[in-house]
């Protein structure tokens, strides 16, 4: 799917606020109601739109550490591990990255000891080499919404 700067518009306004209403972007975008829900059907249906969320305070839930795990996994099993990993309660993100290691996860915990297990489960999966977990002191910045860069 090719997209123009109209759908570019439409997924900006998205990524800045998923509750705006069809409406809204229309008015926005000077498009007709129907072309921009029209519009919407279509990028869902392609997969560029994936979903709707909400952006949420995980240390108001109580999920107040953030680790980031590199990890080097067995190879020939790099992406059965790393669907595995993603099942993991309190994953948020698993990257398959270039470099000394194979692997990336972050994910939120509410305690220390949360914390210890999850490692102790990644080094207890089968093929799993070698982990090391970091924890994050300060979040200087967390958001991977992206509008204005979408909106180009």
């Amino acid at each position: 799917m090719i997209l123009d700067e109209i759908d570019y518009k439409i997924l900006g306004m998205l990524i800045e606020d998923a509750r705006t209403h069809a409406q809204e972007i229309a008015n926005a975008t000077n498009k007709h109601l129907t072309t921009v829900t029209r519009r919407l059907k279509t990028l869902e249906k392609e997969g560029i739109i994936k979903g709707y969320t909400a952006v949420v305070d995980y240390e108001a839930l109580g999920l107040e550490l953030t680790v980031i795990t590199q990890l080097t996994l067995s190879r020939g099993k790099l992406f059965e591990a790393e669907e595995e990993i993603a099942k993991l309660p309190g994953v948020c993100a698993v990257y398959d990255v270039t470099g000394r290691i194979d692997s990336i996860v972050i994910a939120k915990f509410k305690s220390k000891n949360d914390v210890s297990e999850f490692a102790k489960k990644l080094l207890a999966m089968p093929f799993v080499d070698r982990t090391e977990t970091h924890v994050v002191l300060n979040v200087i910045k967390e958001d991977f919404r992206l509008p204005n860069e979408i909106a180009k």
